[in-house]
């Protein structure tokens, strides 16, 4: 029997066109995607970072130095690069900031990894080491937090705006970030925006209220309305509809009047219960009734149909009235208030232009920023800085934990993985040390982007560090000192407490997932990377090893 089987031929599992690569070879093809992320982002990192122009397939154009931006702007095939993309996500989702230096730092760590690899030493010391400079690395950011005052995070927010088309109104855009978020309980999800297309970005402000652009039905409806009483309704405007279907006989003129007259006289018996809940304002996502829309109209009743789910949510949080389904149940108890309503009616185009305003609500839970500025591509990058300064000084509110920006917490890491790695006797010590010096690739890559000596200024602030000044950082005109720059230390981590602990977690993560790959097998005599900005592509192949 045994003869018989060595005699067959072996099982073909592969087709013979794939390669397999196995090996260091496998982890150097993840390392080369590392690098290819890391290039594209480093100019556009810190207050001294340069844009990048993007080009749509539709002509259209995007200028940013958001690294979120560039990054869902990207479309990737590599799988390397397909997991630097699911990170960006990630960080943006839990911290609304910090998403280029996560990725720069995830890069530095997959080359320094790539170094030692060269070096002989097995992929899962590699990881070990990371583990244990990574633990140091989050004690070090608890220990350097602290807790933030207002203007502490009036800093967050400057911090977060530093760099982008935003950053001129830095000042004034922060009192407002920092306004709305104790407005609705440190909750960005809760702070919608509008661009007023006139102005600059000093003339932006907060609105204590909604903004809706939706069609006002009727020019005879009232254009403003002071002391508003909002009813918010998740369905049609209209009497309720039969059912069945029925036939309706009609051999007199009389029948057709009187059946006329009981449909009229439905119609004003619902106006009737919807005005004595006390409501002037009625907000539906539906249809309304053309009849009833007249009738609320001579009560003097503004009327808007056709909000979409979020809209009447945000109506309703605003004014804080109760959303109903079912006209018959509406009732005092229901209704909402603002303190003025205006609606703005503009020429008509393909484009629904109106505008729908309800101001000075008294406990919104709901508040809109009302961004100046007349160019479209300015008004999109600041609204875009304003997002990530919302996220971020969101998180700082809710952690209430701070840690010092510019580098500052990176380096006082550094340091501390590098002390401990004096008293590892194995080769855990060489990864670790490795994990410190990936961590100086943000100040280093902070004072290069200045026009700065990297190695000059890194160098100094690991001085500096030494010598008991841990807030020192890379400064915007490339100095070594006190920043005044505020991080939430989630950011780092994962958020201000948390925006630099998240980091820290999630690139040592991603790293030991790309050094637990020991085998690829592509189907064809090449791996590439593919990235496209908007229809512009670019390749990066990687040859595939024998």
């Amino acid at each position: 029997m045994g003869d018989e089987a060595a005699g067959k031929p072996p099982v073909v599992i592969l087709r013979e066109e794939t390669n397999v690569t196995s090996g260091t070879a496998v982890q150097e093809k993840l390392i080369a995607a590392a690098r290819v992320f890391a290039d594209l982002l480093r100019p556009t990192y810190g207050p001294r970072g340069l844009d990048k122009m993007m080009y749509k397939t539709d002509g259209t154009t995007a200028v940013t130095n958001d690294g979120a931006k560039i990054v869902a702007e990207l479309m990737v095939k590599h799988p390397a690069a397909k997991m630097f993309v699911a990170m960006a996500e990630s960080q943006e989702n839990s911290c609304g900031d910090g998403v280029t230096g996560t990725l720069l730092l995830s890069a530095e760590l997959l080359l320094e990894a790539g170094r030692l690899l060269q070096k002989g030493l097995h992929p899962l010391t590699i990881i070990e080491g990371y583990n244990q400079a990574n633990k140091i690395a989050l004690e070090t950011i608890s220990k350097q937090a602290t807790k933030g005052s207002v203007e502490d995070l009036r800093n967050v927010a400057i911090t977060a705006l530093t760099g982008k088309g935003a950053e001129g109104a830095s000042e004034h855009l922060s009192d407002m970030i920092v306004e709305a978020l104790q407005t609705v309980d440190s909750d960005p999800d809760y702070v919608t925006m509008h661009k007023i297309n006139s102005g600059g970005l000093f003339d932006s402000k907060i609105l204590h209220g909604v903004v809706v652009r939706r069609r006002v039905l009727l020019d005879a409806l009232p254009s403003e309305i002071m002391d508003a009483k909002v009813a918010t309704i998740n369905g049609d405007l209209a009497p309720r509809k039969q059912i069945r279907n029925a036939e309706i006989e009609i051999e007199e003129a009389s029948q057709l009047e009187a059946f006329l007259a009981a449909e009229e006289a439905s119609i004003e018996d619902l106006a009737k219960t919807l005005l004595a809940s006390g409501a002037n304002v009625f907000i539906c996502t539906g249809t309304v009734n053309k009849g009833l829309l007249h009738h609320l109209m001579r009560a003097g009743c503004f009327v808007a149909g056709e909000f979409d789910d979020r809209e009447l949510r945000n109506t309703s949080l605003a004014t804080g009235s109760r959303i109903i389904e079912h006209l018959k149940d509406l009732s005092s108890d229901d209704i909402g208030t603002a303190g003025r309503l205006v609606a703005e009616r503009k020429a008509a185009t393909d484009q629904v232009e109106d505008l729908i305003r309800l101001e000075n609500c008294p406990t919104p839970k709901v508040v809109t920023c009302e961004i100046g500025g007349a160019n479209h591509l300015a008004a999109e990058e600041a609204i875009r800085a304003l997002h990530d300064a919302l996220r971020a000084t969101g998180l700082a509110m809710r952690t209430n934990s701070l840690v010092e920006g510019g580098g500052a917490t990176h380096m006082a890491c550094a340091l501390a993985i590098r002390e401990a790695a004096e008293h590892e006797p194995g080769r855990n010590r060489l990864a670790m040390e490795a994990f410190a010096r990936s961590l100086e690739i943000i100040p280093s890559t902070l004072a290069l982007n200045t026009g700065a000596d990297a190695l000059d200024r890194v160098l100094e602030l690991r001085a500096a560090h030494r010598n008991g000044a841990s807030s020192a950082g890379i400064r915007s005109d490339g100095t070594v000192g006190d920043t005044g720059a505020k991080e939430a230390a989630a950011a780092i981590e994962s958020a201000p407490f948390q925006g630099l602990r998240k980091p820290a977690q999630v690139c040592s993560e991603s790293t030991k997932l790309f050094l637990h790959v020991a085998i690829e097998t592509p189907s064809g005599s090449s791996a590439a990377i593919h990235w496209m900005v908007n229809g512009f592509h670019s390749w990066l192949t990687l040859p595939s090893r024998p």
